[in-house]
This record gives structure tokens, sequence and C-alpha cells, in this order.
């Protein structure tokens, strides 16, 4: 009943801020100051809000609304002096909403953290604060208001930006690869047109918008409503991730737990198959009935109806991308499952569109036939490769030790050698057509097919696969190889201060010595007097696979690393259960931690406000901390290690 009240709640509130463009509601205005006393200085974030709505506290429990939290890009220049201060202190009720006891601030609160300064020289704090408003009656989606403070500079403070609110908004703390994100949305999108669901939809749903009408102008203000139509489903699907409606650990839960990865291995071996030709899959068609009789009244609601004809229709091929880019975006958080499926759809929606428009491009199209189904047969291998990836995670979440780097490599190599034989013809499926000779496009496809065969091939050799290792398990022997050539072994000392804990199932890449307990990490550095390089990572972290693979494995940063500090890993997704003397009871929500995944996570949240990984913290043996996000640059992570030393 709540999810359902939630959904209700924040679909009214996507509608609304979608096709409501001229009525922004801006009812939390933040502004931002500072005081500075040598190196001790005040941050202070100040919101005022307006009467009926609230600003929600800082900490709030699983399942509720998005926690206000404050975010720095660059948190090395300066060290934390104590917890955030709030005036006044939060409120606590009721919220029917959500179901829940929250606390809130209401018209205004001032927020401040001290800091101290590294250095007399000028230094710039950028970040932004993320922050949800609701009243009683709707919730805002969460917004994110940039902040910039200037020290030092001709030895005074500048004043600190200003805004009411709405400008200047982000969509990840990883604004560097959201770029990527969205371009693989886009082709996402116009790949799904090309599959045999959709591109046969083409002509029907154009000749629908072109009969009964000598208006010109009120076919192409249909057209542009069906192609809105299809842009607002989509993402109203994304929306419903992005505004929290299945709870704030929704992601974590998509890429770690059995179930979800179960279900969508399944789902895509299924689609894989049904592409291969061995079966179709249809939809219920009293559904797509019930919409394709409400389309054919005509006007703007009959276009409405005959856009969600078409994505229902549809969902037999789009189901995988769609599944994917949904996975991906809940795992990276924020807006990003919004924008991507805003992207996705407005790719999906644009050939509808245009060719309602301009009917008489529809003749230039190629008509259906044997590479339509070509392009399926080629979606079937591709799904096959990527449905391996959620059993992958399974293993690597429970440690079941079955599916190996070098068994998920020789798998993928058999599917993609067979894709390359597909492309060339040598293999052929019974509803393939007859291929008389080949074309260039084939031929160059299946001679890209080929090298990157060669290239899977090479991991198996050794290589550390850098380009694709966010998509692999992780390498575990003592034969990895680095880029460069040199093996890692030859640098690593053979004895730590004792036998790590987890290590007959938790392995450090690139073969590097290290712990997975935070206290155990800890005595040893402080036995040793070095300082401890602790990172909160995730089997099933896309991320952190990159980072090791790219930064990790830069042989300046390994000899940094294995002399200067003692390596702690900890795992915010594993699923170890530990002792009942090793449970403990969270600071943060109150709730017992009695796995290895959750206790570590609390750790993170309840000393760091943060639960995005790859984190990491540098702990100096005087308990002063440099904590570091995501970078796949060496220079920048090795700047990053050379600053604490």
């Amino acid at each position: 009943m709540r999810h359902m009240k939630k959904a209700l709640l924040l679909s009214v509130t996507l509608i609304t801020s979608l096709f409501s463009f001229s009525q922004i509601i801006e009812p939390i205005k933040w502004s931002f100051d500072s005081k500075q006393n040598g190196k001790e200085v005040d941050l202070i974030f100040k919101a005022t809000i307006d009467k009926g709505w609230h600003l929600y506290d800082t900490y709030l429990p699983e399942g509720g609304p998005i926690a206000t939290q404050i975010v720095y890009e660059d948190s090395t220049l300066f060290e934390f002096s104590g917890e955030l201060q709030k005036s006044p202190e939060p409120e606590e009720h009721f919220d029917p909403t959500f179901q829940l006891t929250l606390r809130y601030f209401s018209l205004e609160v001032t927020l401040t953290q001290k800091i101290k300064l590294k250095t007399d020289n000028p230094v710039k704090i950028d970040g932004y604060v993320m922050f949800m408003g609701c009243n009683d009656e709707t919730c805002l989606p969460p917004n994110e208001e940039e902040f910039s403070f200037d020290f030092n500079k001709t030895g005074s403070v500048q004043p600190a930006n200003e805004s009411g609110g709405g400008a200047g908004t982000r969509s990840s703390a990883t604004g560097q690869t959201i770029w990527v994100f969205l371009l693989i949305s886009l082709v996402a999108g116009f790949a799904s047109v090309l599959t045999p669901c959709v591109f046969p939809m083409i002509p029907m749903t154009v000749s629908f918008f072109m009969r009964g009408s000598d208006n010109r102008k009120k076919a192409i203000s249909t057209a542009f409503f069906f192609g809105l139509s299809i842009v607002g489903i989509f993402t109203l699907l994304g929306a419903l991730f992005s505004f929290g409606v299945f709870g704030p650990n929704v992601g974590s839960i998509l890429s770690t737990h059995w179930i979800p990865n179960l279900i969508f291995l399944i789902l895509f071996l299924v689609f894989a198959i049904s592409f291969f030709g061995a079966f179709e899959i249809i939809l219920p068609s009293s559904l797509v009935n019930k919409t394709d009789s409400k389309a054919d009244k005509g006007g703007l609601i009959g276009a409405f109806f005959m856009a969600l004809t078409t994505v229902i229709v549809s969902f037999s091929c789009t189901g995988p991308f769609i599944g994917a880019l949904i996975i991906q975006a809940v795992q990276d958080g924020g807006m990003r499952p919004l924008l991507g499926m805003f992207i996705y759809g407005l790719a999906f929606a644009t050939p509808f569109t245009l060719l309602a428009i301009f009917p008489s491009a529809l003749n230039k199209l190629p008509k259906s036939g044997g590479w339509l189904n070509s392009i399926k047969v080629v979606f079937a291998f591709v799904l096959l490769a990527f449905g391996l990836k959620f059993l992958g995670n399974i293993d690597q979440v429970y440690g079941l030790n079955i599916l190996n780097r070098d068994i998920f490599l020789a798998i993928w190599i058999v599917i993609f050698f067979m894709l390359g034989l597909y492309l060339l013809g040598k293999i052929k499926f019974s509803h393939d057509s007859d291929l008389p000779y080949l074309g260039i496009g084939r031929f160059l496809l299946s001679m890209a097919t080929f090298v990157f065969v060669i290239y899977l091939f090479t991991g198996l050799l050794g290589a550390p696969l850098t380009g694709i290792s966010a998509l692999i398990p992780p390498a575990t022997g003592n034969n990895h190889y680095l880029s460069t050539g040199s093996q890692v072994s030859q640098t690593i000392p053979e004895e730590l201060c004792g036998t790590p804990k987890y290590a007959d199932k938790l392995h450090m890449p690139q073969n590097l010595p290290g712990y997975f307990d935070f206290e155990q990490g800890l005595a040893c550095a402080k036995e040793q007097g070095k300082p401890m390089f602790l990172v909160f990572k995730g089997h099933a972290c896309a991320n952190c696979k990159k980072m090791e693979n790219t930064v990790w494995a830069d042989p300046e940063n390994q000899k940094l690393l294995v002399e200067n500090f003692v390596i702690t890993g900890l795992y915010n997704d594993d699923r170890t259960k530990l002792p009942e003397n090793e449970w403990i009871t969270s600071s943060v929500d109150g709730k017992v931690k009695n796995t290895m995944g959750k206790k570590n996570l609390d750790l993170q949240i309840s000393k760091y406000g943060t639960n995005s990984i790859p984190f990491h913290v540098i702990i100096m043996p005087d308990g002063t901390e440099y904590t570091y996000g995501v970078t796949f640059d060496n220079e920048e992570f090795r700047e990053f290690l050379k600053k604490a030393l």
C-alpha cells in the first residue's frame, strides 16, 4: 500500500514536471556563506523553506524519501572538524505519504560544517547539495544546488554563491561518465527500432496518422504528440527508479541479490532463444487489444493510446535494452534512470515521428526481410553474452567460485566466434534467408567480431583486458600480467601482519597484499606505522573493476600502494554471514547488521556520509583522513596517494 501511494504521488509529480514547464516550483532556496579564522573554517549552508513545505534531514530510514546530502568534489583539500551542525534541530513527524516517522526542517535551517584547510595557498572548495522538498500533498523531484567557496585568495575569503534552488543541477557525482551512459541510451533507442517487433510497425503507425484527415497541420501536431507520448511513457518508467519509488537501495538489490539477477538471467536467455527463432514472445492479446481499441478514437487521446500500444507491442524485442539500461542506471544512482530512459524514448520515437510528418520518406525505407532476421540473430548472441554477467554477479557476491574469469572468457570466446561464423554465412537458422553473396557490411562486422575473439583469448593468457574489465570477473591468479608485461608478484611482500580474514574467498585485484576486515587492516597499519589505504567496493560494481584494472594496474601506482600503505578492501555487497559476536546495531537506522556487506556499508555511511562506491580513504597514523571517489586517470590517483605521503 505504501509503495502504491508513493508510485501515485511521484507519477503525478513526473507528469506535472513534463507538461507544465511554465510553472516551476522552487519552495526551497539555498544560500551559502563561510567564516574563516586562519585554517579553521565554517562552511554555512542555509535553506529557506516556503510555508507548508519541508526539507528532509541528512539521515533517513530505509524506504523513505531522499535525504539531504552535502557532496564535495574534492574533500582532500581539507579535514572535517566534527559532525555537521544543524540549527534548529529537525522536527520528527509521521509522514502518511511514506508511512514512516521522518525528520525534516520547516521554514529555514542552517547547516554548518567545520573544516580545517591543509594549506595557506589559495583553495577552492566546490560541490553541491542534494535535497528533496515535499508538502502534505506532493513531493518535488530530487534537486542539486551547486556551491563554491574560495579561501586564501588575496588574503580573504571570497563571497559564496547564492541561488534560488533551480539552476545548475547535476545528474551524478561521476559526471565525467554521464555522457557515455547517455550515448549508450541513444544508441540502444535507435537499435531497438531495427528489431523485428518494431521496424514493421513504422508503416502501420504512419498510415494511422495520415488516414481520414486532410488537415496537414493537425496530422503533424498529432504525430508530435504521439512522439512525446512515447518519450513520456519511457521517462515515467525511469522516474519510478530515480524518485525512489522502489526504495533507496534498489540499485544494490538489483545488482547483488540472487533473485533479481537470476530473473534477469532467465529473461535474457528466453529472449535470446526467441531471437534465434525457437518461438515468438507474444504479450497477452487482451492487453494489446484494449490499448489498440482506444487508439482508434483518433485525436490526441487516440495518439496517446497508439503510442502506448507501440510501446507494449515492441516490448517483446525492447525488453532486454530497457532492462540493461535501467540496471546500469540504478547502480549509478541519481537521475540517471530518468535521463537514460528519456534519451532512449527520444531515440525510439524519432523515426516514427519524422516519418509521420514526412510520409513520402517511407518509400525509401528498406522492406522487412532477411536483413531484419539477421539483426535479430545478432542480438540473440549479444543477449547470451551479457546475460552471463548476471550469473557472474551471483557467483561473486555469494562466493560460489563456479564462474571464474577463465570460464567466463571461454564462454564469451565461443559465443562471439559463433557470431563471426554466422555473419560469414557459415551458420544458418531456419528463418534465415539464403545468402547468395557476402556484403561489405557483414564482412567488416565479422572481421571486428573475430578481432574481439582474439582480444578475449589474450585474457586467458593473462592480459588484463582493461577495456571490458567492468563486465567480466576479476583476475585472481598469480600469473596476472599488467599492461606493461611485468608481473605483480615480483613486487609483493610475502607476509603481512597475519593471515587476512576471508582470504579463502576474497582476493585483492592485481594480486596485491591486503585485508578484507577494517579492524584487522587498521591494526596492521598501526603495527607497521603505515597509513591504511581503505577502499569501499562491491563484487558487482563496474566502476570498481574498471578502476582496479586501470589506475591500480599502473606500475608506479602499485609501487606506491605496496611500499607505503596497508591495503584494506571492504565489500559492501558481500553476503557472508558474520558470527554473532561480530554483529553490530547501526547508529544510522537502528537495525542489526549481520553480514559482511551490511556491516561495511553501515561503516561507510555512518563514518563518511556516503554509500557510493568505489570510495577511497587514506587513514594516517595520526588519524588524519583523506577521501577520494572515482577516477580512471593514473596521474589523479597518484596525486591522491602522494598527498597523503
